[in-house]
């Protein structure tokens, strides 16, 4: 998915100064406009995003063998003493599964084969919004934070009446190279879910078979971690899931491609 912000007039209201580093496992870019989008504070904030997302990983990967998570998983840790983030996931985690009716699922098989609690699914998400808020404080920007084509947009401090609409090309599930729709975001998430770039890596948690067939599903709404969530559920499950978001999530929209 990709960006630009633009003013009420339908011009760029700022420069846009973008940065990317490789976290979780995958390329996380943070772009921010504003007036002097060089702004030393700027830079700050971009830095202390990206700590968060490091810090995140080393307490909730499902791949790092010293994480919290595993090292739960394996008993060397009493989960009383793992970082309070690891309790706070699981909450989340049951709550969505609870949602979802079954459809999202944080028992996962990991890279080691062993099947445990694996929030990988809306961590992610989780983590983004966590990133987000440093940027949040910073004076007069406007900004976007694409995780692996999963993204938040919104707004710092001190612009009341501000708009700043990021246009969002997702992806055709069909041809990687050409955009299927555009949306327009100006705070809040949009994630996708399909088999076009990891294949069959969703399993539908009823059957324990992996979902495999063409298209997308993108799902829009105000925060990250729902958002995706509800776009796992919705690939697992279209209708089902549409119907269950719609009676507890109904500031969240769903979009199927094709």
């Amino acid at each position: 998915m990709t960006g630009a912000p633009t003013s009420g007039g339908g011009r760029p209201a700022y420069g846009t100064r973008a940065f990317v580093e490789q976290v979780m496992g995958m390329p996380v870019s943070i772009h921010v406009r504003a007036a002097d989008p060089g702004r030393a504070d700027i830079a700050t904030a971009v830095g202390n995003a990206y700590a968060h997302l490091r810090r995140v990983d080393s307490v909730l990967s499902p791949w790092h063998h010293d994480s919290d998570l595993l090292r739960v998983r394996r008993g060397e840790l009493d989960p009383a003493e793992a970082h309070p983030w690891l309790a706070e996931v699981t909450a989340l985690a049951a709550e969505a599964e609870s949602a979802t009716g079954g459809l999202f699922t944080s028992r996962l098989t990991g890279p080691d084969g062993s099947t445990g609690f694996d929030p990988t699914g809306l961590a992610k998400g989780w983590a983004v919004v966590g990133a987000a808020a440093h940027l949040e404080v910073v004076d007069r920007i406007s900004f976007c934070v694409n995780a692996g084509g999963d993204l938040t947009v919104g707004v710092g401090r001190n612009l009341a009446g501000f708009s700043s609409t990021w246009r969002v090309g997702i992806q055709d599930p069909v041809d990687p190279m050409a955009v299927v729709d555009v949306v327009e975001v100006s705070r809040g998430a949009v994630a996708t879910s399909g088999g076009a770039a990891r294949g069959a890596h969703v399993v539908d948690p009823r059957t324990g078979v992996p979902v495999d067939r063409p298209g997308s599903v993108t799902v829009i709404g105000p925060d990250l971690l729902w958002a995706d969530v509800w776009a796992t559920a919705a690939w697992v499950d279209p209708s089902e899931a549409a119907r269950r978001m719609s009676a507890s999530h109904p500031a969240y929209e769903l979009l199927r491609h094709p």
